[in-house]
């Protein structure tokens, strides 16, 4: 199905991350199994202004292993794309960036975030954050070699009593940052709780480059509010754009018609398809498949036979046919 690209006809610049123009105040959040190519895409399509790539260990790609090339590969479309990556090492990420740099993305981002014990244990993504000296020292190598804007995606801090999110993002700005995403939640709560809007405007309100929130952020009204709150210069939304990718367009899910999801579901296994080959990607595609399903009220077993259909040929014939098992 042809889509739009939102941003191109309708979406002023809103801001800079270095000298790249920023079209649009959304943006997909990188998660990893979700933020793969098809993904991006589809995203940008319907009015996502970046592209993040899931996020990826320096040492795959200094290894060349878990399918790097796959992972970090991107359609023009995409374009601004932002190369997200991780480790707690400084030698290792530079490397890592010097090898990767000639794929051209726009942006270089690092990791500060991710709450995962295989990943923060280890001292890279929130790791980092009990670290600061660290943190200064990759950012200042990264700048001094990238040609691209180098960002972070930061959480608030390890704990309610390590909330050093100011200090983290004065050394990222001091160190030549070009843009800080924020999530409003610690390391400890990884997704429980609320996110803190509040600490998130503390973090804009001291930062003369771009901040952009994330954290529960569901609803277009849920999108307006982050924006009142905190003044950020842009939304990042993750969950809430499973199954949703309109809510870039800031069209309310409710108002999406069954047969507007069925076609956007078609459209998506296609693009899985194309990228990930005929076997591959229809059994990637089942985990977007239950969140457009979602809000409908399908039979039980209908959903399981969708999900558990063993051939793109199969799936694809049951979704052409399923506007009329709606009922």
């Amino acid at each position: 199905m042809a889509m739009r690209n939102i941003n191109a006809e309708i979406n002023p610049i809103r801001f800079h991350i270095g000298n790249i123009p920023v079209f649009g105040d959304l943006v997909l959040a990188p998660m990893a199994g979700y933020s793969d190519s098809p993904n991006r895409l589809l995203a940008r399509r319907f009015g996502s202004a970046l592209s993040y790539t899931e996020f990826v260990n320096a040492i795959d790609i200094v290894q060349d292993i878990n399918r790097v090339s796959q992972r970090l590969a991107f359609q023009p479309e995409e374009r601004p794309v932002v190369f997200q990556i991780f480790d707690n090492d400084p030698t290792r990420i530079v490397r890592a960036a010097e090898i990767i740099l000639p794929l051209q993305p726009d942006i270089l981002d690092i990791n500060l975030g991710c709450s995962a014990r295989s990943v923060s244990n280890r001292g890279a993504g929130a790791g980092l954050l009990r670290r600061p000296e660290l943190i200064d020292v990759i950012f200042k190598a990264l700048v001094r070699i990238s040609p691209i804007p180098v960002t972070a995606k930061i959480r608030l801090g390890w704990d309610e009593v390590s909330l050093n999110y100011l200090e983290i993002s004065k050394i990222l700005e001091g160190a030549g940052a070009s843009m800080i995403a924020v999530h409003g939640r610690t390391k400890r709560q990884a997704y429980s709780g609320a996110s803190n809007w509040q600490a998130i405007a503390e973090i804009k309100q001291a930062m003369r480059i771009p901040v952009i929130g994330n954290g529960d952020v569901r609803t277009l009204a849920d999108i307006e509010k982050m924006k009142a709150v905190t003044g950020c210069d842009g939304v990042m939304i993750g969950r809430g754009s499973f199954g949703n990718p309109w809510i870039f367009s800031r069209r309310e899910h409710e108002s999406i018609s069954f047969e507007e999801t069925r076609k956007v579901m078609l459209d998506h296994l296609e693009l899985m398809t194309s990228f990930y080959g005929i076997d591959r990607g229809p059994i990637l595609f089942r985990k977007h498949l239950k969140a457009y399903l979602s809000p409908y009220k399908l039979p039980k077993g209908t959903i399981t036979h969708l999900v558990t259909t063993p051939t793109y040929k199969s799936l694809k014939d049951m979704l052409v046919v399923l506007v009329s098992l709606n009922t």
